[in-house]
C-alpha cells in the first residue's frame, strides 16, 4: 500500500502541469522567477538593442548612419570598438530585475483576477493583466531606460550609469527621466497586450496536453514578441526622440514634449518612413528576448514550486 501511494505521489508530480503554474506557483516564485527572466532578456539582447537605438536618432552624426543591422555591428567594432555595444548595459540590469519582478507578479495577480486561469483561452484577460502589469513596470523602469538610451547614442561622454542619472539631473531635472512615460505606456500596452494574448494562445494550441514543455514556451515567446515589436515600433520610433532628446543639437528636437509633437516632427523630417526605424533590429532583438524571457520565468516558476504541487492557488478575491 505505501509503495502504491508513494508510486501515485510520484507520478502527481511528474504529471504535474506545467501550464497549471500561473495557478500553483506561489506569489513570491512568480516575482522571483520574473527578476531572473527580466535580467536574461535585456542582458543578452542587449547589443541588438544598442543599434535600434542608433538607427531610430533622427539627426545622427555622419559617423552613426548604418544601412543595416550587420553594417551597424561591423562599423561600430571596427570604429568605437565592440565594447561600445554594451555600453549601459549595467542601466537594464539594474532596472530589470525589480521591474519585472513587478511586471511578473501583477500580471499573474491581474490575469487570475480577471478569470484568465480558468480552463480555455481567454485573450481578453490575458491581454488587459498584461496592460496591468506594464504600467506599473515601466514607471519603475522608464528612469533605467532613458539612461540606457543616452548612454548608446554615438558620442555618449558618460562615464557610468550613476554619471549619466546625475548630470542629466542637473541639466533637465527629474521630468527628463519621465518625460516619455505616456509615450512608453501608449506603446508598451498594445504591446504587452498583443505579446500576452499571443502567447496565451499560442501556447495552449502548442500544447494542449498542458505537459512540462519548455520549448512551447520559447517558440510562443519569441512569435509573440515579434509581432508585438513589429506592430508598435512607429511608438518606439517617436520614445526614442524624447529619451534621447537631451543629447540633440537640433532645437526643435531638444525642446520636442510629448508624443503629439514627436510625431509631427519625424513625420516632417522623414515622413511615414521615419516611423519605421530600426524596425529590423528592434524584431530582431525582440523575437529571442522575449523567448529567453518567457523560457527562463515558466522555467523559474516550475523550478521554485517544483516540490510543492499541492500548492494552494493565490487567493486574489
Amino acid at each position: 500500500m505505501d509503495n502504491a501511494m508513494r508510486r501515485m505521489t510520484t507520478q502527481s508530480v511528474e504529471d504535474f502541469e506545467y501550464e497549471a503554474l500561473p495557478e500553483n506557483a506561489s506569489l513570491s516564485a512568480s516575482l522571483l522567477a520574473g527578476a531572473f527572466a527580466g535580467i536574461a532578456e535585456h542582458a543578452v539582447m542587449y547589443p541588438v538593442d544598442s543599434i535600434k537605438t542608433r538607427m531610430q536618432i533622427l539627426h545622427p552624426t555622419p559617423q552613426a548612419v548604418y544601412t543595416g543591422v550587420i553594417n551597424a555591428v561591423s562599423k561600430i567594432s571596427t570604429t568605437e570598438g565592440a565594447k561600445t555595444l554594451w555600453r549601459g548595459v549595467n542601466s537594464v540590469i539594474l532596472g530589470a530585475g525589480p521591474a519585472h519582478a513587478l511586471y511578473f507578479g501583477s500580471y499573474e495577480f491581474a490575469k487570475d483576477a480577471f478569470g484568465g486561469n480558468e480552463s480555455g483561452h481567454h485573450p481578453i484577460a490575458a491581454a488587459a493583466a498584461g496592460a496591468c502589469a506594464t504600467i506599473s513596470s515601466d514607471a519603475l523602469m522608464n528612469p533605467f531606460d532613458v539612461i540606457k538610451q543616452r548612454m548608446q547614442v554615438h558620442g555618449s561622454v558618460y562615464k557610468s550609469v550613476m554619471d549619466c542619472a546625475t548630470k542629466v539631473y542637473q541639466t533637465e531635472g527629474l521630468r527628463a527621466f519621465y518625460i516619455s512615460y505616456p509615450t512608453t505606456l501608449t506603446m508598451t500596452i498594445p504591446f504587452q497586450s498583443i505579446q500576452f494574448a499571443t502567447y496565451e494562445y499560442l501556447r495552449k494550441v502548442l500544447n494542449p496536453s498542458g505537459k512540462y514543455d519548455p520549448i512551447t514556451h520559447i517558440t510562443a515567446g519569441g512569435i509573440a514578441g515579434a509581432f508585438a515589436a513589429a506592430a508598435t515600433t512607429p511608438l518606439d520610433v517617436a520614445k526614442t526622440l524624447l529619451q534621447t532628446r537631451g543629447e540633440s543639437t537640433d532645437v526643435r528636437i531638444r525642446n520636442c514634449n510629448g508624443l503629439i509633437e514627436a510625431s509631427k516632427l519625424i513625420y516632417q523630417r522623414q515622413g511615414l518612413a521615419g516611423f519605421m526605424k530600426g524596425l529590423q533590429p528592434r524584431v530582431l532583438s525582440h523575437m529571442p528576448s522575449t523567448a529567453i524571457c518567457w523560457g527562463v520565468y515558466e522555467y523559474g516558476k516550475w523550478f521554485l514550486s517544483r516540490d510543492n504541487p499541492d500548492q494552494q492557488p493565490i487567493n486574489m478575491h
